[in-house]
């Protein structure tokens, strides 16, 4: 017998991917994804219950995934370190020494259409030393309450993900309707891009599970998921928004760089060209950074 957060795996797809069990209609279960944004219904008898064993070998092939991002991010990061302490010569000190200069990364308003994933998108967000409000809201709630929210917080990054499907049943891959979150996701994009039309001062994630990649960057997104209809990790979009955060707003970002650090790729994260939103300001002192 299954209850809401059980872990399943489905039959007919050959076990590929941890579901959490979300809600149970009759025997037709939605389900979300563990890992990924995806979210799926499935009969009850297609389902198998993941044991306690088969979830530890799982999570540990995750967690290497995940081990791996960050390791990559780290090292890019500390590049685009070394890059800003080259140009800006002896006034901003060098590696050697403790730095003249102070940072200001951008204000980041992550929305999530899942509470588990954006609670763990927040405390990643904090290992990267970086500034996050969080707000869990429903897929179809987004359209309607994103420009308060960005109207409240004033970041210069907005990530809006959840979950995303895309069904054959329900047409072609060309059709916004086909996919069960990508309409909310464009017009949540959209209403945004009415009142902040500029794409290197409010920089904008948006997307999920196979998204309809196209329709979100046509809508005003930056960036956006998946161009190959392929699922993409909980943790993809916080890279895509690190790497713009960290990013000098004098340079253009590398969009090959920005989804080199994701674990989908390629396949799951697309943009277009944008500036990077960092500031440095000097001189730098404790006092000084603590006020800031």
């Amino acid at each position: 017998m299954l209850t809401n957060g059980d872990l399943v795996t489905r039959k007919s797809y050959n076990h590929d991917i941890l579901f959490r069990v979300k809600s149970m209609n009759g025997n037709l279960i939605k389900l979300m994804g563990e890992d990924i944004r995806l979210e799926a219904d499935a009969p009850l008898n297609d389902l198998q219950k993941v044991s306690g064993t088969e979830y530890h070998k799982r999570k540990s092939h995750i967690d290497k995934q995940e081990a791996y991002s960050y390791r990559l991010f780290r090292q890019d990061y500390r590049l685009l370190r070394e890059k800003r302490e080259a140009e800006a010569g002896s006034g901003y000190g060098d590696s050697t020494e403790e730095p003249s200069y102070f940072q200001i990364p951008p204000r980041i308003l992550h929305i999530d259409g899942d509470p588990l994933f954006l609670k763990k998108c927040i405390q990643l967000y904090e290992q990267l030393g970086l500034q996050v409000h969080g707000q869990y809201l429903q897929e179809k709630e987004m359209p309607e309450k994103v420009l308060a929210l960005v109207e409240k917080i004033q970041p210069e990054i907005v990530v809006i993900t959840g979950h995303d499907s895309y069904s054959k049943t329900k047409g072609s891959a060309r059709e916004l309707d086909s996919y069960r979150n990508s309409r909310y996701f464009v017009e949540s994009v959209r209403n945004i891009r009415q009142k902040y039309p500029h794409f290197d001062q409010l920089v904008i994630f948006a997307g999920a599970c196979q998204s309809h990649f196209e329709s979100l960057i046509k809508a005003g997104a930056n960036f956006a998921s998946s161009p190959a209809r392929v699922n993409i990790h909980a943790i993809d979009p916080v890279y895509v928004a690190a790497r713009i955060a960290y990013t000098s707003f004098v340079d253009h970002i590398n969009i090959w760089e920005v989804i080199r650090n994701t674990i989908s790729g390629e396949k799951g994260m697309g943009g277009v060209e944008t500036r990077g939103l960092l500031r440095i300001g000097i001189p730098y002192s404790k006092d000084a950074e603590e006020r800031l």
